[in-house]
């Protein structure tokens, strides 16, 4: 989708500790899901895909060391992906990345029954869950993965 309609989102930004950890980590995956560097800066960089785009920035005016998911804010961000075996290759090569597989007991069904997904952190405690689009039952084309 690359219209802008109303309601979009237009961006998120994200305060980090540390600007190469997120280059690192956050850059890493957004890279590896389409994204494009949008803009750069000494204390920041985004990625754009389609009309949205993704902020990160070390502010001087940061309060905390580290991202808390479970205070008030952001818990996490969840992106769709093309489909489990993505959602695999993906999962494998952020370890490499500054991210770790969370709820590795239930992966990749944590969500759910079906819900195809992996739930990745990184270093600083911000949480991505990639979503397959489709579960592996429905490679075919059948519904979403999550049922949307």
């Amino acid at each position: 989708m690359n219209r802008t309609t109303h309601g979009t989102l237009h961006h998120v930004e994200l305060w980090v500790p540390s600007l190469g950890r997120a280059v690192a980590s956050l850059g890493w995956l957004l890279e590896r899901l389409g994204y494009d560097v949008h803009q750069d800066w000494d204390a920041g960089r985004s990625w754009r895909l389609g009309p949205t785009y993704l902020v990160v920035e070390q502010s001087p005016a940061l309060t905390a060391g580290r991202h808390d998911r479970c205070r008030p804010g952001l818990n996490h961000l969840a992106f769709h992906v093309e489909d489990a075996a993505t959602v695999e290759r993906l999962t494998a090569e952020a370890a490499g990345h500054g991210w770790r597989l969370m709820f590795p007991d239930r992966h990749p069904y944590a969500g759910g029954t079906r819900h195809y997904a992996a739930y990745l952190e990184n270093e600083d405690g911000f949480e991505v869950e990639l979503v397959a689009l489709t579960a592996p039952e429905d490679q075919d084309g059948g519904q979403p993965a999550d049922g949307a």
